[in-house]
C-alpha cells in the first residue's frame, strides 16, 4: 500500500539517486588547489622561458687552435725528416727537404682521417682504409683520390716559421708550385 510516509520515502529516495548521478559540486578548497596548480605551471613556464633568454646572451663558442701559428726557426728542422710535433695540436706536418721546407696538412683526402707518419717506411699512412702518401704528400696506395694538401708557409719578422692554415694549395690544381706554398731557406 501506498501512504503518504511511503511515498516521501521513495521520493527521497529518488533524489538522492539524482544527487549522486549529477556532477560533484565544487568545493572552495577543490577551486583553489586547480588555481594552485594552474600558477605553479605558468611559474615553472615563465622561469623556464626566462632561463632560455638568459642563455641566449651568451653564444655558443666553439674552442679550436689558431689558424695562424708560429713553428719555430727553420734551423730546428732536419734535412729529410718529418717532424710530427704540430700533428696532434695543429694537424700539420713540417717537412724538410733540403734547402725547401713545406708543411702538409695531416688530413687524408679520401675521408679526413688523421694519416700517421711511418718514419721506418718513409711515407704517410691512413689507419682508417689504407691509403699512403710519400713524404712529399703525392698519394701512391688505397684509396686516396688525390695528394696531401699543402697550407701556407712563411717567415715570421722574427725569423720564425709562420705557417696559415687558412689557405691550402693542392697538387693536383698546380697550386704546389705557388710560391707560398713552399719556404726556401
Amino acid at each position: 500500500m501506498w501512504n503518504v510516509g511511503s511515498f516521501l520515502r521513495v521520493e527521497k529516495g529518488f533524489q538522492m539517486a539524482e544527487k549522486s548521478d549529477s556532477k560533484p559540486e565544487i568545493t572552495r578548497r577543490g577551486f583553489l588547489s586547480w588555481v594552485r596548480a594552474g600558477w605553479i605551471a605558468f611559474t615553472a613556464a615563465a622561469a623556464t622561458g626566462s632561463l632560455s633568454a638568459f642563455r641566449f646572451m651568451f653564444p655558443n663558442v666553439l674552442f679550436e687552435p689558431p689558424q695562424i701559428f708560429k713553428a719555430g726557426f727553420p734551423s730546428e728542422y732536419a734535412d729529410g725528416m718529418v717532424d710530427t710535433r704540430w700533428k696532434e695540436k695543429f694537424r700539420v706536418w713540417i717537412v724538410r727537404e733540403g734547402n725547401l721546407i713545406y708543411a702538409l696538412r695531416s688530413v687524408c683526402t679520401h675521408l679526413g682521417c688523421t694519416p700517421n707518419w711511418l718514419s721506418t717506411e718513409e711515407k704517410f699512412k691512413c689507419p682508417c682504409h689504407g691509403s699512403g702518401f710519400y713524404i712529399s704528400g703525392i698519394n701512391f696506395e688505397g684509396p686516396a683520390p688525390r695528394p696531401l694538401e699543402r697550407v701556407r708557409i712563411s717567415l715570421a719578422e722574427d725569423g720564425q716559421i709562420l705557417i696559415d692554415q687558412t689557405q691550402i694549395f693542392q697538387q693536383e690544381k698546380g697550386q704546389w708550385s705557388n710560391p707560398e706554398s713552399f719556404l726556401i731557406i
